[in-house]
């Protein structure tokens, strides 16, 4: 009589091939086995916590848990005599709950009388795991206490030992055991395992006890190194994580992997052109939840990031504030853009800070703080010691107007005029109201050139105060002669509005 045994498996093997997409099960051709990613479902509202020493504890709530792994081989007289071998691993689960999962399985085995039993094996693990576990709406991750750290460098004479250590739920010996590997006869082991990644630099996964061994099974009492020198003699960076706080990471890494995939292939109206697009082809606001295609929002960044605008760099939809983070905006606009946006957005925070001010000189321009306790500022870049107020050279305590009063009386005193500008402004009038006999008494005295300069001088003072306005970077006085209210200053070229006197920054 023929063995049917064979064509069942290969049945078997090609259902789940159908079923279950490439990250879900991988087949060894060479030989009747393969493994599978199975991701338990969640209800609706699961957290995961982490409790810590002191602390009253983090909680997030999430969607998605890390798969669990399950390889298997079929033997040959599988599913007539015999239950599938397995090797069942996990990151967020003991070994005493994997080993309980395990003997479950192959109780599941037993019952189905011969018949085939993966698929039900990969069901059950889906729908019922965390039930069969007492897990409902709470994962709690165990806190790393000092007792356990204390620990940590003595290596346990069992895993039994290792098991009695570390909490319960998360028990992680410093040397990690084998994963369990379960049978028709599997036995209860202690220990620990951890679901096989690899170790990045985001410490989310676990480390094996050789650094040099980039992927592991076994979840272990974390030290990792990053390289900081590809020399002989290597120096390492350590960065001590410990295991709670790796998993966690993991677990929250996995979980907006999740949310991804999923935002990927879920369809959404774009709040601008009002297409219906894959996930995959939009950007959506973490801030305010807003879904936009990325072509429109590449474009209306691009617009606001070229004209100056880094502010207007915020959510199209009309009245939200909520604006994209830095990364969105790099991938949108690319590396070139993103540079002027990081530089206009450094600027414009700069100049929302009071106590900033910009250096005067035109070949410098370096943003300065100001000191609180009196009018003048140093310049770190250029050295230059000015005066907030006038943006000229330090002048000690005396105000502003009283150096120009001080420099006008000397220039009166050399030419022999009043000093005191009401003095000053009598002998004009004198000279500009007077007979001619008083104009050639006052030109005798004062000379002709000198009276002609005290009253150009006057009058351009009265003009430019009237006509111009100061540069909001470097005060210089700007004449506006035509055309829109868009000024550029000929001392520090710097662009503002002669209106509002708002600075705008030039396209690159």
């Amino acid at each position: 009589m023929n063995n049917p045994d064979p064509e069942e498996q290969e049945d078997e093997l090609l259902a789940l091939h159908s079923i279950l997409n490439s990250e879900e099960f991988v087949r060894d051709e060479s030989k009747s086995a393969g493994e599978c990613r199975v991701s338990v479902e969640l209800p609706a509202g699961f957290t995961v916590l982490l409790r810590e020493e002191g602390e009253t504890g983090r909680q997030y709530e999430i969607s998605s848990l890390p798969p669990l792994l399950l390889t298997f081989e079929l033997p040959k007289d599988y599913p007539s005599s015999s239950a599938p071998s397995f090797t069942l691993t996990c990151s967020w689960l003991t070994n005493s709950q994997l080993s309980a999962l395990s003997s479950q399985l192959v109780d599941l085995y037993k019952a189905t009388s011969g018949s085939v039993v993966l698929f039900s094996w990969l069901q059950f693990l889906r729908e019922d795991a965390l039930l069969f576990l007492n897990i409902h709406n709470v994962l709690e991750l165990p806190a790393d206490g000092d007792d356990q750290s204390s620990e940590a460098d003595r290596k346990p004479d069992s895993l039994t030992e290792a098991a009695e250590d570390f909490p319960p739920s998360l028990n992680v010996p410093s040397d990690p055991p084998e994963p369990v590997r379960c049978s028709t006869d599997a036995e209860d082991q202690e220990g620990f395992s951890g679901e096989e990644e690899d170790v990045s630099a985001l410490l989310l996964l676990n480390s094996s006890s050789d650094p040099s061994d980039p992927r592991t099974r076994g979840a272990t009492s974390l030290s990792v190194h990053s390289r900081v020198s590809q020399n002989e003699d290597q120096s390492f960076c350590e960065v001590s994580v410990t295991p709670s706080q790796a998993l966690l990471s993991q677990i929250l890494i996995c979980d907006a992997t999740h949310k991804q995939k999923v935002f990927d292939s879920s369809l959404f109206d774009c709040g601008v052109c009002f297409l219906v697009l894959l996930g995959s082809e939009c950007v959506q606001l973490s801030e305010c939840g807003h879904v936009f295609c990325q072509a429109c929002l590449r474009e209306f960044c691009t617009v606001q990031i070229t004209e100056g605008n880094v502010q207007g760099v915020t959510c199209p939809q009309a009245d939200c504030k909520a604006s994209p983070t830095p990364a969105q905006v790099k991938r949108l606009v690319g590396d070139e853009l993103f540079s002027r946006y990081d530089r206009l957005l450094l600027q414009f925070s700069l100049e929302s800070m009071s106590d900033v001010i910009y250096c005067p000189r035109m070949f410098c321009g370096s943003a300065v703080i100001m000191e609180k306790s009196g009018t003048a500022a140093l310049c770190s870049v250029c050295g230059l010691a000015f005066c907030v107020t006038c943006r000229k050279t330090y002048h000690g305590t005396d105000d502003c107007q009283g150096q120009e009063e001080k420099k006008m009386n000397k220039l009166m005193e050399r030419l022999d005029l009043p000093i005191s500008e009401e003095g000053r402004n009598a002998v004009m009038d004198d000279f500009l109201k007077g007979s001619k006999k008083r104009k050639n008494l006052l030109i005798k005295r004062y000379g002709q050139n000198i009276l002609k300069y005290v009253i150009e001088t006057k009058s351009n003072e009265k003009w430019i105060k009237a006509n111009s306005k100061p540069c909001p970077r470097c005060s210089r006085q700007i004449e506006k002669n035509g055309g829109c209210d868009r000024m550029t200053c000929t001392q520090c070229s710097q662009v503002f509005n002669w209106q509002f006197l708002t600075k705008i920054d030039p396209p690159d």
